[in-house]
């Protein structure tokens, strides 16, 4: 029996939507939100799940970022990785994409049920039900050419992953008195956010609050730009 839902395509607002419930849920329950600190951490535990670092050796297809087991209800991050350990804006994209699995692409109550159920060691009978994850940077997941169903809930989980850490409530806010064609500004609201530049670039453009040619550093402004 697997916990992992088959694929399903999301539209971009769904996803979105998915995203906007987590953060409504967290206020509802009164769990505080410190956006400086990153709020991915926060959602861990709102979500019940546990967080553990360990080394995660390279597989046959190169280097793991970080893990998820449903029926352990774990986000593994690699302690070897040097960038997850000291860069927290890329800590908070990985964890944020772990939970945008956890959401989209795991039968949750189905997990929970077979925790309860299991009299075998657990390894013996989830050993594939596990999601190893390469990819959780948003200059990464742009290279990826979505040919599989794995690409594809990859890219599913990055996209929650930006929607959540960057909900557009949130811009609007971070955004008052700021100039989004500058980079100065870009960078203190990424700062603000505790998220990586290439992370808030990614959302706004998908947003269309911004426009980067390809190669180019001029930032203009979007079709949906608002002043």
């Amino acid at each position: 029996m697997s916990v992992i839902k088959p694929y399903r395509f999301y539209d971009q607002k769904i996803i979105e939507q998915k995203a906007n419930q987590l953060l409504i849920q967290a206020k509802h329950q009164d769990y505080p939100l410190d956006w400086g600190e990153g709020i991915a951490h926060r959602m861990v535990d709102l979500l019940e799940l546990r967080m553990l670092w360990e080394f995660l050796p390279n597989d046959h297809q190169g280097e793991i970022v970080a893990k998820i087991e449903p029926l352990e209800r774990r986000i593994t991050l690699n302690e070897n990785i040097d960038k997850l350990k000291n860069d927290q804006g890329y800590q908070q994209s990985t964890i944020a994409h772990e939970i945008g699995h956890w959401i989209l692409h795991i039968n949750q109550d189905e997990a929970d049920g077979l925790i309860e159920q299991l009299s075998l060691p657990l390894n013996s009978l989830t050993e594939e039900q596990v999601f190893l994850c390469r990819v959780t940077g948003e200059q990464d997941i742009n290279k990826i050419k979505l040919k599989t169903q794995d690409d594809r809930r990859e890219w599913q989980a990055q996209y929650f992953a930006g929607c959540l850490l960057m909900p557009e409530y949130k811009l609007l806010e971070c955004k008052r008195g700021r100039d989004l064609t500058n980079w100065k500004h870009l960078y203190a609201i990424a700062h603000e956010l505790c998220v990586t530049i290439s992370n808030l670039v990614y959302r706004l453009q998908k947003l269309e609050w911004i426009y980067i040619q390809k190669g180019s550093k001029q930032i203009y402004t979007g079709r949906n730009y608002i002043n």
